[in-house]
């Protein structure tokens, strides 16, 4: 239940300049990978060791634009209010390498598949940071928030909607939630959710964290309860006094632009290496500035500038390919409120393939990845990540440039140009503008969009900026996720889930299907990589490949770019590190050597 909204493509992409008329110089060759060298070199963490207790340091956030700033997981779903609330922001279970749940967390977690069940149970002693347990009510409170319409959350799926009673108390039938038992009350600390009997066994990948199928986090009722579930992503209780059980609370916040965050006194693993965490915004711009200057004890590299940080002193670069990527996704329907589901429109704009896969072949990814980032950003062929080991297919070639092939596909399809016209017509003749929508990011990204509007052009396509200018974040999501008529297409980017199943992305009652696009046999493909089959690992990679494949083939979302991610840290910082085993003790461990 990872996945976020990034911040930008760009951020991604890191700021690539425009490509017009650069031809192939020997920058632009594909020799030129000297930052993806540097990167393989470097580790996944700093070093291990004893970290004294005390001291502050900075966190750069960058983005052109403030962060929104709504602390509560069951209704944050953007990566700049993750990182925002990272320091206090602990899920209930801490996992393996491989991101299989263990016990070594806040929770633990008993899966029994005969029974359909899974037993959360929260340890004694773990407190939010205002002193008071965290009981089984909070937990239970968390899918209420979730499932309540009126909350308006975007984690509501069809995944979640297998825990028995959760799509009656969704759809107003129902006052609770009748699937999530607590067997000591309210007030204990054990939670037993039940799946729906059309589960004739549990799901492959539920012992996996970010599987889908059940909430990570828990919300405390005791503080919120009183808040109306319409009110609550607007309250001052979650936009300015949140609570958390992590090693850190919150002690001061300049909304949209900082947080400062000072130990937890009353965290489970004991005190918190440092006395203060400040994490402030910056334009991405300034970063290599910034790094320069050491303004920050940590502060994420843009990758077009590694050339101007490689060689600075005083910190260590921790670098990892994370779980994410760039996408264009097209818009061919709307989304239903009344059924909560997409409603494919079969005549919209966007709705034909050959289309859509023109305008994956006309883009030069690969040449603008190569030639601006030194090979720190790469193209990426499929929706799902090598990372994923054997799910990947490594068959599907995405989309390469290819002109010609662009030009006959557009040809095929009927796309036609009048004598002495520059733009093509739809095939019944008329007139076709298509609007773009991308968000504002470093200061070369916006040449790097009017690049990809040339290369369009070059395939005869009128491609037009939606409001005719890169949009600001927060605005773009919301014209995105109200499906605003004045955007055809748009460029976004996922920080993915642990685990690869893709229902709550592009399944028919997923809200992040923000291309809404449902077909019968897309519905398919992703039921049965979830399917009682799928526990046998051979039918479900044999699953994933056949949704990549057909992906490949409807191209309702083109898979674009994914990045080394580059951290500069405080070369006296230990136990800082980006492995998942980590991710639950990060920031308790995290101090100054001794």
């Amino acid at each position: 239940m990872k996945r976020r909204m990034l911040g930008t493509f760009g951020v991604l992409l890191a700021g690539a300049a425009l490509l017009a008329g650069c031809g192939k110089s020997s920058s632009s060759s594909s020799s030129s990978n000297s930052g993806a060298k540097d990167a393989k070199k470097f580790p996944e963490a700093t070093a291990t060791a004893t970290a004294k207790k005390g001291g502050s340091i900075t966190v750069a956030e960058e983005s052109d634009t403030p962060v929104k700033g709504v602390f509560l997981n069951e209704l944050s779903d953007s990566a700049p209010d993750s990182d925002f609330m990272a320091f206090g922001n602990e899920g209930l279970f801490a996992t393996d390498d491989q991101y299989k749940i263990n016990n070594k967390g806040a929770a633990t977690f008993k899966m029994d598949r005969q029974a359909k069940t899974v037993t959360i149970e929260v340890k004694k002693g773990v407190k939010w940071s205002d002193g008071k347990q965290v009981t089984a009510k909070d937990v239970e409170y968390s899918y209420e928030i979730i499932a309540n319409k009126a909350s308006q959350s975007s984690r509501y799926t069809s995944s979640l909607a297998d825990i028995v009673g959760l799509a009656e108390y969704h759809d107003g039938k129902s006052k609770k939630i009748s699937g999530i038992e607590m067997p000591d009350g309210e007030s204990g600390r054990k939670v037993v959710l039940h799946f729906n009997l059309h589960f004739k066994e549990m799901k492959p990948g539920m012992t996996q964290s970010g599987n889908g199928f059940f909430w990570e986090y828990a919300a405390p009722y005791h503080y919120l309860k009183d808040v109306p579930f319409s009110k609550l992503q607007s309250s001052d209780k979650v936009r300015k006094n949140p609570l958390f059980f992590g090693p850190y609370k919150l002690s001061k916040l300049v909304r949209g632009q900082s947080a400062t965050w000072v130990r937890n006194p009353y965290y489970y693993r004991g005190k918190a290496k440092l006395d203060k965490i400040t994490i402030s915004v910056i334009s991405p711009n300034s970063a290599s500035q910034s790094i320069k200057s050491k303004k920050f004890d940590m502060i994420d590299v843009v990758n077009s500038q590694w050339k101007e940080v490689k060689g600075t002193k005083g910190y260590n670069f921790v670098a990892h390919i994370p779980l994410s990527y760039s996408y264009m996704g097209f818009k061919v329907g709307k989304w239903d409120k009344k059924t909560g589901s997409v409603k494919m429109n079969k005549n919209s704009k966007m709705s034909n393939r050959y289309l859509r896969q023109a305008m994956g072949y006309a883009m030069n990814v690969d040449e603008v990845t190569q030639h601006y980032t030194q090979g720190l950003s790469f193209r990426v062929k499929t929706l799902v990540p090598e990372a994923f080991g054997d799910f990947y297919d490594k068959s599907v070639k995405g989309f390469p440039l290819n002109i010609k092939k662009a030009n006959a596909l557009l040809d095929k399809a009927g796309y036609k140009k009048k004598k002495g016209e520059t733009y093509r017509r739809d095939p019944n003749g008329k007139k076709l503008t298509i609007h773009l929508a991308a968000m504002s990011g470093t200061s070369t990204y916006e040449a790097t969009v009017q690049n990809y509007l040339q290369q369009w052009k070059k395939i005869g396509l009128h491609v037009t900026l939606t409001t005719g200018r890169l949009i600001e974040f927060n605005s773009f999501y919301d014209k995105i996720q109200n499906d605003d008529p004045s955007v055809d297409v748009f460029m976004g980017a996922w920080s993915l889930s642990s685990e690869p199943s893709q229902d709550d992305l592009y399944g028919p009652k997923a809200p992040y299907n923000y291309e809404r696009f449902a077909t019968s046999e897309n519905t398919k493909l992703l039921k049965e990589m979830n399917s009682d089959k799928a526990f046998n690992h051979s039918y479900r990679v044999q699953k994933f490949h056949e949704w990549q494949q057909y992906m490949q083939k409807e191209a309702f979302v083109i898979p674009l770019t994914n990045s080394y991610s580059i951290t500069a840290v405080n070369s006296k910082l230990v136990n800082y590190s980006t492995k998942p085993s980590k991710a639950a003790t990060l920031w308790y461990e995290t101090g100054f050597k001794k």
